[in-house]
Formats: C-alpha cells, structure tokens, sequence
C-alpha cells in the first residue's frame, strides 16, 4: 500500500473503510462496518476515533506542564559527611562533563532533554498535520509515528540510573543518594507524552490523504478551484 502510494498510483487504493469493512485493533480481526463489539476478543470496533485528537492534546499539555519542573527541580540529592549536594538534569551533565565524563553526559542529555523535546514537536506536528494540509507525505509521517512510539520506552532511562545510584550509595552516615523531586516530574512527563502518542490514531493521517486527492480530482475534473467557486455569485 505504502509503495503504491509513493508511485502515484493512490487512486487505485481500497481502504476497509471505503469498502464497508472495520478492523479490530486489539486481535486485528477484520469485520462488517456496523459491528459493535469483536467478536473474537470482545473488543469494542470503532471505524476511526473522533476523540483521538482531543485526548493528544490533553495528554500531551499535561506532560509539557510536567517536563518544565522536571528540569528546575533536583533529579539528584547527595549527602555527605561535609556536604549536600543536589543537581538537575542539565546541571548533573555538566558537572560529569567537567569531570572528563563526556559520553555520559552526552548520554543523560540525549535521553532528557534532546528525546522528551523531539517527542513533544513529533507528536505535536502529528496533530496538526491530520487537521491542516501538510506538505510531508503520509508514509513519512507515518513513519515519524512509528518511531516516536519506538523511542518512548527508552525516555526512562534518566529514572533507571537515578533509582540504580539511589539503591547502590547508601554507606549510612558516610554518603547518601536519593532522588529529588524532579524524578517524579520527569515520569510523569515520560508517561503522559507515551499516552498521548498513544491516544493518536494514525489512520487519520491517510483519511487526510484521501480528502486532500478527492479535492484534487474534483478540482481537476470541473476546472475551477472549489475556494474561488465557493465565492462566485
């Protein structure tokens, strides 16, 4: 379908939709377009979800609000005999670059700031692309979907190492390592932006397509523009 697609040939593409036929996104069981309920895995079918881009937005304002603190407040508390120390996530790389640790640092900043960051302008160009006309193809935009849902399990990362260096620094009155408040800002922003990537239904991008050629063709055929057509008296 997608090669078809990228040859010109759309036109001749049949979706389930058009012909009368809905798939369950659950078992991927194919069925007739008034079916309420999967017969196979008892999942509710649904042609497309009119709610999928109000519950991205949703979701994804919500992990937004969580990223901002998650960068202003300490990811890492440690104490010492002489001294308390508490960085942030950028604050921890720099001081591990200042100590010669410069993959690490590379590694913390590519996971914290520079994948939360792309994932939020992923998703959010993804939203807007179903709802105004867009000059990148479906497939590419398809694929920026696939990938963005791909990355999410590695977002976690940055709470893995704290709760590891947590666990294994604990020399009682010697040293201590405890995570601060921006961990939890941190997953909570990782698990809702997962969510709204999630919530998206990428079948819109090619319902999209589909609208953008039948005005093509309707264009074509009448030879007018429906905009200016819409305004002759």
């Amino acid at each position: 379908m997608v090669g078809m697609e990228r040859a010109g040939q759309n036109s001749d593409i049949k979706s389930a939709r058009s012909l009368g036929m809905v798939t369950c996104r659950r078992c991927s069981r194919v069925w007739a377009a008034d079916t309420p309920v999967c017969g196979r895995c008892g999942h509710h079918i649904r042609s497309r979800d009119d709610t999928s881009l109000q519950r991205v937005w949703a979701l994804w304002f919500v992990g937004l609000m969580c990223y901002v603190p998650a960068n202003l407040y300490p990811m890492l508390r440690t104490q010492t005999l002489v001294n308390k120390d508490e960085s942030t996530i950028i604050g921890g790389a720099v001081d591990l670059a200042h100590h010669g640790s410069w993959g690490i640092a590379a590694i913390i900043l590519f996971a914290s700031v520079l994948i939360p960051v792309t994932k939020f302008l992923a998703v959010a160009f993804l939203a807007i692309s179903v709802a105004r006309p867009s000059r990148v193809s479906p497939h590419h935009r398809q694929v920026l979907f696939e990938i963005v849902e791909y990355i999410g399990r590695w977002s976690m990362i940055d709470i893995f190492v704290v709760a590891i260096m947590a666990s294994l620094v604990q020399l009682n009155t010697l040293a201590t390592i405890s995570p601060g408040l921006a961990s939890l800002f941190f997953a909570l922003s990782v698990i809702f932006t997962m969510l709204s990537a999630q919530a998206f239904d990428s079948r819109l991008i090619w319902d999209a397509q589909a609208r953008a050629s039948a005005t093509r063709n309707v264009t074509s055929n009448t030879g007018t523009d429906p905009i200016k057509a819409t305004h002759t008296p």
